[in-house]
C-alpha cells in the first residue's frame, strides 16, 4: 500500500463517485432523487450580473451554495426575491428543507429573518468570526 499527496481531478472524481455509490446503496428508494443544480441570476438593464443565487437539489432538499447581491443593491429586497425564487423551485421539486451556511460577517440575521433556524455554529472560524449552519423546513402550499 502507498499513500501519495496529489490533486488529480479524475482520482478525486473517482473517490466522490464511490462515496455517492455507497450513499445510494444505503438509502431507501423513496429518498433517492436525481440531483441537479439550480440558479437565478439578477441582471441590470445593461445585462450585467448584479446578483444571483446558486444551489443543488439532492435527496429532497435544496442546498444553497451562494447568494450574492452587489453592494449598491443591498437592502432593497433583491436577496429576498432571489431566495423566494429558489425556494419556490425547491417546493415544486418536493424538497423538505433548505440548508445553507453563512459567516458572522455575512448574513446570519438576514436568513433568520426569512425563517431559517440556526442548527449549528462553528466558533472562531475563520479566526475571530463564526460560521453558521441554517435550515428552513418547507411545507407545500
Amino acid at each position: 500500500m502507498h499513500i501519495s499527496k496529489q490533486w488529480v481531478k479524475e482520482d478525486c472524481d473517482y473517490i466522490r463517485n464511490k462515496v455517492i455509490e455507497y450513499n445510494l446503496s444505503m438509502l431507501p428508494d423513496e429518498v433517492k432523487q436525481s440531483s441537479f443544480n439550480v440558479s437565478y441570476i439578477l441582471r441590470n438593464d445593461a445585462g450585467e450580473i448584479v446578483g444571483g443565487i446558486t444551489g443543488k437539489i439532492v435527496w429532497y432538499h435544496l442546498h444553497i451554495d451562494y447568494l450574492w447581491v452587489d453592494d449598491s443593491l443591498r437592502g432593497k429586497g433583491y436577496g429576498e426575491k432571489l431566495l423566494q425564487h429558489i425556494e419556490k423551485t425547491a417546493i415544486e421539486n418536493n424538497c423538505r428543507l433548505i440548508l445553507l451556511d453563512t459567516f458572522s460577517f455575512q448574513a446570519p440575521d438576514f436568513y433568520q429573518k426569512l425563517g431559517f433556524k440556526v442548527v449549528g455554529i462553528v466558533e472562531d472560524h475563520p479566526k475571530g468570526f463564526k460560521q453558521y449552519y441554517l435550515e428552513k423546513k418547507l411545507t407545500r402550499e
